[in-house]
């Protein structure tokens, strides 16, 4: 199993392409998906695991757990992408508004066990403080 761990800055481009961090490329192989994420974050998902989660929320619709819409924007979300041989991936512009990146700026690419994560540093902070108060628990 492999777990992407980790976190590093790195420049969006112009034309709206990241390098990968090498320790994440190596795992995500030559295609991987691009997807929106929970938090308004892209999500850089292994094709092997994409496929595991799209039919995880097939399942979940069934079931009635998730709505067929949620299901929807996911998969409409969805971008398959090759890994380039400078290491980088294209970030379509809807992925770019919706998780607020910007290009010509830096981002926050980020490990959480199972993907990969890009974040506008802005946001990344929100969560990441959020997060660190879960994890210290409150002193109330």
């Amino acid at each position: 199993m492999v777990l992407f761990v980790g976190t590093h800055e790195r420049q969006l481009d112009d034309k709206g392409r990241l390098a990968l961090p090498a320790s994440f490329r190596t795992h995500l192989g030559e295609r991987c998906y691009l997807v929106a994420g929970e938090d308004q974050c892209v999500k850089v998902v292994p094709s092997d695991e994409f496929e595991s989660m799209a039919a995880d929320l097939k399942e979940r619709v069934r079931t009635g757990e998730i709505s067929r819409q949620y299901q929807r924007a996911v998969a409409a979300s969805a971008t398959p992408v090759t890994i380039d041989k400078q290491g980088r991936v294209n970030v379509e512009e809807k992925l770019r508004t919706f998780a607020g990146l910007v290009t010509e700026a830096t981002v926050v690419v980020t490990g959480n066990f199972d993907v990969v994560e890009i974040w506008s540093p802005e946001r990344f902070e929100l969560v990441q403080a959020a997060g660190t108060t879960d994890l210290s628990g409150s002193l109330a």
